[in-house]
Parts: structure tokens; sequence; C-alpha cells
């Protein structure tokens, strides 16, 4: 991430950071020193503690774009953002440090993680050893148990959420769309933000309600995407693309990917299944299969 050179100027607290002003500027006790990156709903600058201009700038402040401040549905992803990130500890989920989410600015704090997201690396045209892809899938699946054990789903996995560390660990971070099990919602919620290549059909139709298992569609579709080099199904169009996520079966992973064994690509397939009941039921479960495979192929790890 390429990160530009600190000022000694300062902005009005009630004027928004962005990339064109300069730095630090100060949100409560924050102290903003650069400009990382920008979504539709958000800004992401690197900080330090407001007042200790000779520490390390080691923080993430996310904060919402002010043209959102006044739409009580991105002012509520946030706010559960914070309210999860806050309530669950786990190595590979990133923690919610601080929150200003009462009144503007809006914001969340969290470690500034090094390194670049899986989506960053497949940018890249980066591909994947199989042991390297069972360890990347893994840790996620560890930190969606964190999730269910402490009474959230994710609601976003996708490769723009898993951070890579350069050692390769992985961390699942922004927990905009985390809602608690059996809680209503649906991809409408994502007019404001989110993606529907990873998307569980459960969140595209009213007969049944999103849950756990639904993150685990989502990881496997992610877990397709690692092994195969392609998206389970693509389209032209969001409804095309709800659509085949409804109805369609992805390809075999094996007719892309052959050196994938015929039992790992089975599992992928069985994240995608269409009913809930039929794919792994809890990350937990998960885990314990993925770490089978992870011995399994110890000895091929890159």
């Amino acid at each position: 991430m390429l990160l530009t050179q600190d000022t000694a100027a300062t902005v009005s607290m009630k004027a928004p950071c962005g990339s064109s002003v300069e730095f630090p500027c100060r949100i409560n006790g924050w102290e903003l020193v650069e400009f990382a990156a920008s979504g539709s709903l958000a800004a992401v600058y690197r900080a330090r503690s407001r007042g200790d201009a000779s520490s390390i700038a080691s923080y993430a402040l996310k904060q919402l774009l002010p043209k959102w401040e006044k739409e009580p549905q991105a002012v509520r992803l946030m706010q559960r953002e914070a309210e999860a990130g806050r309530t669950v500890s786990h190595p590979h989920l990133v923690p919610i440090l601080g929150a200003g989410v009462d009144r503007p600015p809006y914001y969340v704090v969290m470690p500034w993680l090094e390194g670049a997201t899986l989506a960053g690396h497949f940018a890249a045209g980066r591909t994947f050893s199989l042991p390297q892809a069972l360890w990347i899938v893994r840790q996620t699946a560890e930190a969606l148990e964190a999730l269910h054990r402490s009474g959230w789903i994710h609601g976003d996995v996708k490769p723009e959420n898993v951070m890579l560390a350069p050692n390769g660990h992985a961390t699942l971070f922004d927990l905009n769309f985390a809602r608690r099990p059996g809680e209503s919602g649906s991809a409408a919620d994502r007019c404001v933000m989110g993606t529907f290549e990873y998307l569980a059909p459960e969140w595209l139709t009213s007969t049944l309600r999103a849950d756990v298992r639904s993150d685990l569609y989502s990881l496997g579709a992610m877990f397709y995407r690692i092994l195969t080099g392609r998206l389970p199904f693509s389209a032209e169009s969001l409804e095309e693309l709800a659509t085949r996520h409804l109805r369609d079966v992805p390809p075999d992973v094996r007719a892309l990917a052959p050196q994938v064994p015929g039992n790992l690509a089975r599992l992928v397939h069985r994240l995608l299944a269409k009913d809930p009941l039929r794919r792994p039921q809890t990350p937990g479960e998960l885990c314990e299969e993925l770490t089978r495979w992870e011995v399994f192929t110890f000895g091929e790890r890159d």
C-alpha cells in the first residue's frame, strides 16, 4: 500500500480528511497521518494516538464518508462493525480498538495490518499452491468460528476482506454486514456497498434466513477462486449473477484445476451447495476437515 509523507499541517476537525488534504488531521483522540484508501462507504487512514507525535502510526481509522452521515442505513453498518468488533477476539479477526458511532464524524479504529488483501494478490496475478490455499481458507474459517461462538455471522466474506501478511497470516476484517443469526436482512442491504460474487443464495430469497452456513458458502466461493483462478459464477448483470447463484451449478473444480484431489474438490462443492443443510454446518466442522488436508499436504507447502 503506497503511503504519503507526513506534513506538519492540521485541518479543522469538522473538515473531512481525504487524499487531497494535508496531514496530520485530527478526529477526536486520533491523529490521521496518511490517506490509505477510499471505498463507496468509507475512507481509511493510517493513524496514531493524538498528542504522541513520536509514536508510530500503527492504527487504521475507517471514517464514514460525509455524504452518508445522514443516511441511517450507512450509519447502522458502521455501528454494527463497532459492536461486533468489540465483542469478539481472535488472532485471525481484526479487533475494533476504538469507535465514534454516536454522532458525526462516524469512525472505527483497528490495528494497521501489513500486507495485501487476497483480492490484491489476485489482481497482481498471484497463484497459490494447494497447501497455501488450505492455510488461507482454514485461517479464515477460524475467524468465522470465533464470530459464530460469539453469536455473529460476518455477512461479507470475500477476498477484499481478507488481509494476508508477508508471513502468510490471514486476517478477516470489515464487519459492516455482521449480524446476529436469524436477524432480518437481505441482499438489498448491499445497495450501499458489498458484492454479489460471493453471496449465498439465501441472501437472495425470502424463504430462508442467512446464518453461519451463509458465511461458509461465501468462503467456499473464495476457496473455489483460489484453487481455480475463476469465480464459481460470472455474469454481465447483478440480476443474472443472482439467478446463477440461485439455480446454477459451478463448473467442477477438477475440470479447471486437475491437481486438486477429488475429495477436496467435493468439499468445495459442498460449501457451494444451494441447500444450507448440505454444507458443513459450522466453521468448526470445516476447520477440522481443512486441518486434515493441511496435514496431508504438509510437505508440499512453499
